[in-house]
């Protein structure tokens, strides 16, 4: 892997799930977006969980059915993928893009975020740990973990509920995540409370940045993701001189827009053998840290 930047701007949505009449719409909410994010400066942009379900409105009567609009945005996920990746290219940033099912080759759907390069390359994290509403969709999970080595730095993804999960992180983070990416979709408070409550604890266990983006407000068009309450929030390990909190930086409740961060990458990488109480350093040193999940190091540049 080659040198790392020092700091890295960090845009996070909290994302409203519109309806569109064509994805030419779709795209123009998208371009105006990542437009935003990047004249503030963002070099790595945040969308949420199931944040392409939003392009299921323009299925019409099929938008009301859970089974069609999942079939309408999966059919849809190569063009949305290809717009994502030219935005990236024209502001030189990097892109997570907004969750979505990709068919799989079973007949179903697993749940995909795709993480787009400003040279056009792009990478894939499935979830891997299924909701019960998940379940009952049909939705199947993603068996592999990645961590993507990019010109910013090192980033994993755990996808909403996978981040409740700390071995799934800590694989991650142990195969040189600097930064854990959580797209977010929760229908109520307590929903956006846990994955908080888990962001921070994933921050503190593993000397890392986490960036939450989540789905915000109600599309009641939607039988997927009709309700939506969340927060972003970019949280590192609470530490004299980086965080007294772990708070970097957090959004208004169900405010749609950006919240932004500047994250001194060197410093997170400091304190995993300096801070005050070092966590990450001495993970391998309780019960039953011994048991590994193989992580895939993918170059995404």
């Amino acid at each position: 892997m080659s040198a790392k930047r020092h700091m890295v701007r960090v845009a996070a949505a909290q994302y409203p799930i519109d309806r569109f009449a064509t994805l030419a719409g779709y795209k123009e909410k998208l371009a105006r977006w990542v437009g935003e994010a990047a004249q503030n400066g963002a070099q790595l942009l945040v969308f949420p969980e199931y944040g392409a379900m939003e392009y299921s409105g323009s299925s019409g009567d099929a938008a009301s059915d859970l089974a069609g609009c999942l079939a309408a945005t999966a059919d849809a996920m190569e063009e949305m993928g290809r717009a994502h990746a030219a935005l990236a290219r024209q502001h030189d940033v990097h892109i997570l893009a907004g969750s979505g099912p990709m068919s799989n080759d079973h007949g179903g759907y697993t749940n995909a975020a795709r993480l787009y390069a400003p040279s056009g390359t792009s990478g894939t994290q499935l979830k891997c740990m299924m909701t019960p509403f998940e379940k009952t969709w049909g939705m199947s999970p993603g068996k592999a973990l990645q961590m993507f080595d990019t010109a910013l730095g090192n980033i994993g993804i755990a996808v909403c509920y996978d981040c409740e999960f700390p071995l799934l992180v800590r694989a991650m983070a142990a195969a040189g995540a600097d930064l854990i990416l959580v797209p977010a979709c929760t229908e109520f408070i307590s929903g956006a409370n846990r994955i908080r409550t888990a962001a921070l604890a994933r921050a503190l266990e593993n000397g890392c940045a986490v960036a939450v983006s989540p789905t915000v407000g109600d599309a009641v068009w939607s039988p997927a993701v009709d309700h939506n309450t969340g927060r972003a929030g970019i949280y590192v390990p609470a530490e004299q001189g980086l965080s007294d909190t772990g708070i970097v930086a957090e959004g208004e409740l169900n405010h749609a827009g950006w919240i932004y961060a500047d994250i001194d990458l060197a410093h997170l990488r400091r304190i995993r053998t300096t801070g005050e109480m070092r966590n990450a350093l001495d993970w391998d040193r309780q019960p039953g840290a011994q048991a590994s999940i193989a992580v895939e190091v993918v170059p995404l540049r």
